[in-house]
């Protein structure tokens, strides 16, 4: 009973932070500030997780880890270049949605604690998720489903304008975020296409890819 009580509190304490970065951003998520809200002490908090910094690495790869599994999941059930660059677009909208604090507090402060050791972990697994991009991009650019481009700045292209979107994106506004990703799909699909056939199928918002979007994350 003791240890259940002790994991909710620690989850507890992990939501209210993750929120208030999301807010604040990490400098002004002050411990002091969730002990209050929670009605415990910095104790209790420093007890769980010891310093601040080790509640944004744990945050950090908390998230990454779930995105990349999210991504190998979607991998299963698409398999061209094409459907699997669309879906990081869609998967990268929808976690606006189902995981929107986390989502808001890694984008804000992607470089948050980049020069520490103990943050290594995290930026190799920023590396993976960017890594699987690239090479679908190079696998696309083979087989001629993609324009001859340069597939590195195209990754930090499709990347860069993903985590911006933190900044406008309000899930409770007039647009849907398949309807987001299904635009962002259209302008990034569109510029990378040999053929542009298939964009219409890719950029549907009901289609096979944001269908497979949607199943992924209402499995985890």
């Amino acid at each position: 009973m003791a240890q259940g009580v002790s994991v909710r509190r620690r989850d507890q304490i992990f939501a209210v932070f993750t929120r208030h970065v999301a807010a604040r951003g990490y400098d002004h998520a002050n411990l002091a500030d969730i002990a209050h809200e929670l009605g415990t002490s910095k104790g209790t908090i420093v007890h769980h997780f010891g310093a601040k910094a080790q509640l944004m690495r744990e945050l950090e790869e908390t998230y990454m880890r779930r995105q990349i599994a999210t991504l190998q999941a979607l991998w299963v059930h698409l398999t061209t270049p094409p459907e699997r660059v669309a879906s990081v677009i869609y998967a990268s909208t929808l976690l606006h949605v189902v995981d929107r604090d986390a989502t808001v507090a890694t984008q804000r402060e992607v470089l948050q604690l980049a020069q520490d050791p103990q943050m290594q972990e995290i930026r190799h697994l920023r590396r993976q998720s960017q890594s699987m991009v690239t090479a679908e991009l190079e696998r696309g650019v083979a087989d001629s489903a993609f324009r001859p481009v340069d597939v590195e700045l195209a990754t930090l292209q499709i990347f860069g304008s993903l985590q911006w979107m933190w900044t406008w994106f309000d899930p409770d506004g007039p647009r849907t975020w398949d309807q987001i990703g299904a635009a962002f799909v259209d302008v990034q699909l569109g510029g990378l296409l040999a053929d542009r056939s298939s964009l219409p199928q890719l950029a549907d918002p009901k289609g096979r890819v944001a269908t497979a979007v949607r199943e992924a994350f209402s499995a985890t």
